[in-house]
């Protein structure tokens, strides 16, 4: 198992980019795909096609999200996304948190992160 943590400087405000997160019709915007999410702590999510799925754990508005990813079917090891959000001079700084990734999984998830989830945020607030 493996953890990742990279800071991403995104240029919304982090109340806005809490909702971008947050609100399935902005996360369809900004990713393209239909999403399943709500701020109910122990509600499951879809994003991406079922590409991530998990549970949400716990939320403070405009500060921070945090989830549960599923893995298969070994739910021993909890994979946990943590992203906290900061106000920054430029927007946000976005601070990922993605712990207990498994170690076949790892190079996939991090580019994930990279090449898909923060691009396409980053594309969909650009100027």
């Amino acid at each position: 198992m493996k953890d990742y943590k990279k800071y991403y400087i995104i240029p919304a405000p982090p109340e806005e980019l809490y909702i971008a997160l947050t609100n399935p019709a902005t996360i369809q915007l900004w990713s393209g795909e239909k999403a399943i999410m709500s701020e109910v702590p122990g509600s499951e999510f879809s994003l991406w096609e079922d590409s991530i799925v998990g549970l949400n754990i716990e939320f403070e508005p405009g500060k921070k999200i945090v989830q549960q990813w599923y893995f298969g079917g070994d739910e021993e090891e909890l994979s946990i996304v943590t992203i906290k959000l900061h106000p920054h001079a430029q927007g946000t700084s976005l601070e990922l948190r993605h712990t207990n990734i498994p170690d076949e999984a790892y190079q996939d998830i991090v580019e994930g992160w990279n090449d898909v989830y923060f691009a396409s945020l980053l594309e969909f607030y650009a100027d």
